[in-house]
């Protein structure tokens, strides 16, 4: 499955499909993070949802994985380069922050706990993935495409 066009639309069907937020940030960005999309979706699909317990946002944990895909490090580094790319990492968080108020999907969502069945039930009534999730998505899929 290619991720090739972010709108809240195609964030939608994917959404539809049971395809998470993290898969569908890091499925986005494969190409640019130099992996195959298979790869990508493969590797964030535990990450959506804050992990499933209202953890960190699967679209901030994707953005991490396809910045650490295009300007991570596989050898020893210098202090220099290691805190280069942290920046560039926080920088991501930081942004991320200043447009959502959180990282964590469960303030998020509003205080809903995906991990507890009476909270996903809620936040499925509510629609939240269709109507709040999937403009989280886009926007920081935006936020990315400047850095990459």
């Amino acid at each position: 499955m290619k991720v090739d066009k972010i709108s809240e639309d195609i964030v939608n069907d994917l959404f539809k499909q049971r395809i998470d937020c993290s898969q569908i940030t890091l499925g986005y960005f494969a190409e640019k993070a130099g992996i195959s999309d298979e790869i990508a979706i493969k590797i964030s699909s535990p990450f959506g949802g804050g992990m499933w317990r209202g953890r960190t946002c699967g679209v901030v944990t994707g953005g991490l994985m396809a910045l650490g895909m295009k300007y991570g490090y596989s050898e020893p580094i210098g202090p220099e380069e290691k805190s280069a790319f942290l920046a560039k990492c926080a920088a991501f968080e930081q942004k991320f922050v200043a447009e959502h108020g959180s990282v964590s999907c469960k303030e998020l969502l509003g205080g809903y706990d995906l991990s507890k069945p009476e909270d996903l039930e809620k936040v499925l009534e509510k629609e939240l993935f269709f109507t709040l999730c999937n403009k989280i998505v886009c926007s920081g899929c935006k936020i990315l495409d400047k850095m990459m």
